[in-house]
């Protein structure tokens, strides 16, 4: 119990600047607030103390929320997509809405799970530089940037997973592994649908005439190609799988059909020493009652019959 209450207090970080290296206790002017899985007193919290409305608290921490922009006098407010890995859904990794909660007074960022974009033990996204950043057109770019990087190395991720259950399904006669193939084509459609929502939000961002420097409006090219880029790899990737899904069933199909097969021959070559066996084995005479070479003569003839037909079937490249 006090292990939880101990990762609790960390939920709600509190930073000088976006750089995210020099933490504080206390709300001040410009000031970043990073805040990941909140209680219900957290939640509470984020009204009362730091005025954010309950419909955007609840839009944010919705799992299906979609990314957009809202201006409204005193405050802006942003939501992306972000990519995050999923342990114990089967599904590998999925999207969740990433809410930045822009005012005059501060800088806050609200996730529903902990993430590689904005995790929540050193959440900076300027880690290549250790200095003071107050631009916030800057940080939510940056932001937008991460996620792309994100995506294409989630990307990658699956195609390798992908490419093992690929080796296993050649093999397979059972839909489990085809099973694993339909999740990976799951995580596919998450990151599409989430990435081309995110590249409307860029969109209306360049739009909004808000990015006035040129260091932002090339941090909004760059952020652009990352999205672009792990769009069409996505896109690829699941016009790969899908046309892979119908290949592979097929292929189960055969494999299935070929044990059959094995199995029906194995039948058949067993037989015929049984009905050597049943033929000798009536209560009718057949000559060879009381001689002392029937037995071997008969499991000597079964087994000759039955090495024959296996010899038949290999010619034929039936087994």
């Amino acid at each position: 119990m006090q292990g939880k209450i101990a990762r609790r207090k960390i939920m709600i970080k509190i930073f000088k600047t976006f750089g995210g290296y020099s933490e504080i206790g206390e709300l001040q002017k410009g000031c970043w607030i990073n805040i990941t899985d909140p209680t219900a007193t957290e939640v509470q919290k984020l009204t009362t103390d730091f005025g954010l409305p309950d419909d955007i608290i609840s839009d944010i921490l919705d799992q299906d929320e979609r990314p957009r922009v809202e201006f409204d006098d005193d405050w802006t407010l942003i939501i992306i997509r972000i990519p995050v890995v999923v342990k114990d859904d089967g599904v590998p990794f999925h999207t969740i809405p990433l809410g930045i909660f822009i005012t005059e007074g501060f800088t806050l960022t609200l996730c529903l799970h902990d993430n590689e974009v904005l995790p929540i033990g050193r959440p900076s996204p300027f880690r290549e530089q250790y200095k003071e950043i107050t631009d916030s057109i800057n940080f939510i770019l940056r932001l937008f940037l991460r996620s792309g990087n994100l995506y294409l190395r989630y990307l990658k991720q699956i195609n390798q997973m992908t490419a093992t259950i690929e080796q296993d399904l050649e093999k397979s006669i059972k839909n489990k592994e085809l099973n694993k193939l339909l999740k990976m084509e799951k995580c596919l459609v998450y990151f599409i649908t989430s990435i081309k929502a995110n590249e409307i939000v860029l969109a209306k961002l360049r739009n909004s005439k808000k990015i006035t420097t040129e260091i932002n409006e090339d941090l909004l090219e760059d952020a652009f190609i990352e999205n672009k880029q792990a769009l069409e790899m996505a896109q690829i990737y699941s016009d790969i799988q899908s046309g892979m899904m119908d290949a592979f069933a097929s292929v189960i199909s055969n494999n299935l059909n070929v044990v059959m097969k094995q199995l029906t021959l194995i039948s058949i070559i067993l037989m015929i020493p049984t009905l050597i066996a049943s033929m000798f084995g009536m209560n009718v005479p057949n000559y060879m009652e009381n001689n002392m070479w029937a037995m071997p003569a008969i499991i000597l003839s079964s087994l000759g019959l039955s090495i024959l037909g296996v010899l038949i079937f290999r010619k034929r490249q039936w087994f």
